[in-house]
């Protein structure tokens, strides 16, 4: 009798958090949120030119374990994107990244990049551009392949910050944050 009182606490306990696991997907922000406000962000407008970054990452607890000053050149033919990324890490490790972005309508695009799985998926709606993809990201001689959920939000003509979040198997590992300034 005691058994199956524990077995059936368990399982209320087991239901609710999976209950409540699944409710808090629904009130995730969605660029949609954004689509009424301002300064709109049109991203192969902003990339376009120079701009410069920096930004910090961070590990799953938010220690700060690494950061970096960055250059971005992007060129716009009125249907694609092509944005040249170099990245130079506080440790001396230098990163150098291609996208090939393609403006699929007003709010939708899609990415590649060499060490992009597949395709990105981009959304944007007023200051927000969404960016979803899978990097292999390289860990003590082997790429793990880390889920991107990547957000930028456009301050002002020159000024945007980006916030990512990374993911494995459904769980944080680490946290990007960025700002861009536009030349």
């Amino acid at each position: 009798m005691q058994n199956i009182k524990l077995i059936k606490s368990i399982s209320l306990i087991i239901c609710a958090f999976l209950i409540t696991s699944c409710s808090n997907n629904n009130s995730a922000m969605k660029p949609e949120d954004f689509k009424n406000k301002e300064p709109r962000l049109i991203i192969e407008e902003y990339l376009t030119g120079n701009v410069k970054a920096w930004g910090v990452l961070q590990n799953r607890s938010g220690k700060v374990t690494r950061q970096f000053n960055a250059d971005l050149n992007g060129t716009w033919d009125g249907k694609q994107l092509v944005l040249k990324e170099k990245f130079n890490w506080d440790d001396g490790e230098v990163q150098d990244r291609e996208w090939i972005i393609n403006k699929i309508d007003d709010n939708n695009y899609e990415g590649t990049a060499g060490d992009v799985v597949g395709k990105a998926k981009g959304y944007s709606y007023g200051p927000a551009f969404k960016f979803e993809y899978v990097l292999l990201v390289p860990v003590k001689g082997r790429e793990l392949k880390i889920t991107f959920d990547d957000w930028i939000f456009k301050q002002d003509d020159r000024v945007a910050i980006n916030r990512a979040t990374m993911t494995k198997f459904g769980f944080k590992v680490a946290e990007l944050t960025v700002v861009f300034v536009k030349d």
